[in-house]
């Protein structure tokens, strides 16, 4: 529910902002209601049903979006899933060698072929929207859901064949379905529309593979 009311919320914005962005006319004074006062540029915000569309300055439609500042949700998110995909790499990085199926073969090329972007992108965006002086830094990695501990990278790595695919699904499910977990808090509790769409993302992509995984399995 929680992060249903998330999704309901951010996109009520979305489409408020859009709607109050339809129209960017450069409009001259003089010319009828569709000007701004001062003769400047203008903007159409469509009113609700049965009102009528009304003529906002610039800046009064940029006061009036939502405000998408990212909060410490979005912050912790992003730095969290960062760490998180880091290891589904490592772990998918053994695929090649030591894997016997070509399904998880496959599978490990196709998480890596999405997760190193993404990290890129959280990169850029981490980049953009550095953590204000004064908040906490660091965070505890085991604590995380479905990350893998020490010993089961470790027998990860020593295993080999049918052994290694057999692990390496089970590992790797529970480590999407954290992923999953961590995208919907984002979802529920973070701000900024760009996190948004890396949760969301995350989420579609991740839910996927683990309906392929269980049934590999």
């Amino acid at each position: 529910m929680d992060m249903a009311k998330g999704l309901l919320g951010r996109t009520a914005g979305a489409v408020l902002a859009a709607g109050m962005l339809l129209a960017l006319a450069g409009c001259r004074g003089g010319d009828g209601d569709g000007g701004a006062k001062d003769g400047g540029a203008a903007v159409i915000a469509p009113g609700r049903p049965g009102e009528k569309a009304r003529t906002l300055s610039p800046e009064e439609a940029a006061r009036r979006q939502p405000d998408d500042s990212p909060n410490a949700a979005d912050r912790a998110y992003v730095q969290r899933m960062v760490e998180h995909h880091r290891q589904a790499l490592a772990m998918s990085a053994l695929a090649p060698e030591r894997a016997s199926a070509d399904g998880v073969k496959r599978l490990a090329e196709r998480i890596s072929a999405a997760q190193q972007p993404e990290i890129r992108a959280m990169e850029n965006w981490s980049a953009r929207y550095p953590a204000p002086s004064g908040a906490p830094a660091g965070h505890d990695h085991g604590a995380m859901p479905g990350m893998a501990t020490e010993q089961q990278l470790k027998q990860l790595a020593e295993a080999k064949g049918a052994d290694f695919d057999r692990l390496f699904l089970t590992l790797m499910t529970a480590h999407h379905e954290g992923a999953v977990k961590m995208a919907g808090e984002a979802l529920a509790a973070g701000n900024n529309g760009a996190v948004e769409e890396m949760a969301n993302e995350v989420v579609a992509t991740q839910t996927a593979e683990i309906h392929r995984m269980r049934a590999m399995g």
